[in-house]
């Protein structure tokens, strides 16, 4: 999205003592994404433990995704490995994470409706890092990135999951994760293809 948020810049102090080591960008993406599948089980279960862990596990992983990033410019590791392989982590995780409360709230009396609500709110943020991803392939990493308001882009808006979760708004959050995520994947893949006609445009 963007990469100069508050977590980016947090995020840029943590890594700076690793660029001299062995550590690289794709350990800390693989981070992320056990992180990520980690919190997910976690919320699945339903119980206030184990959604602090996931709450604890997502903010974690949410702090790896922009580092693995940092640590890359900052090294002068960058590939486009990485760079898909942080994309599609990225999609995986932030997809998991409303499977795992969709598994919770089915099983917390809202029947088979929360796991359909979870798969909803899932397949839509899929969708959009699947346009996002598909974009950066065609034209270039970075073509997709999104300016950052105030500090925050729009995948800062995920930290609204854990910290909702750990307060026991769960089946709210999911209702609106439901209706809010496919509006945004909609909004978010027509500027994406704007900006891909407006690059083959500026190409022709």
């Amino acid at each position: 999205m963007s990469y100069n948020t508050w977590i980016h810049k947090f995020s840029r102090q943590l890594v700076k003592p690793l660029i001299n080591t062995p550590v690289t960008p794709n350990h800390l993406t693989t981070g992320r994404l056990l992180c990520g599948l980690g919190a997910a089980g976690c919320f699945s279960a339903g119980t206030q433990v184990w959604n602090w862990s996931g709450a604890a596990l997502f903010l974690l992983s949410m702090v790896l995704d922009r580092a693995d990033g940092e640590l890359a410019r900052l090294s002068g590791k960058t590939s486009r490995f990485g760079a898909f392989y942080d994309l599609v982590t990225d999609a995986i995780c932030n997809s998991v994470i409303f499977f795992g409360i969709g598994y919770a709230t089915m099983q917390n009396g809202f029947g088979v409706w929360g796991l359909l609500l979870g798969i909803i709110a899932g397949i839509s943020v899929s969708i959009i890092f699947i346009i996002i991803m598909q974009t950066e392939a065609l034209h270039g990493h970075g073509t997709a990135t999104f300016d950052a308001r105030a500090g925050f882009d729009p995948d800062d808006a995920m930290i609204i999951v854990p910290l909702a979760i750990a307060m026991g708004f769960g089946t709210p959050l999911l209702i609106t994760a439901a209706v809010i995520s496919p509006l945004a994947a909609i909004y978010i893949c027509r500027d994406l293809y704007r900006r891909r006609k407006q690059l083959l445009a500026d190409k022709a």
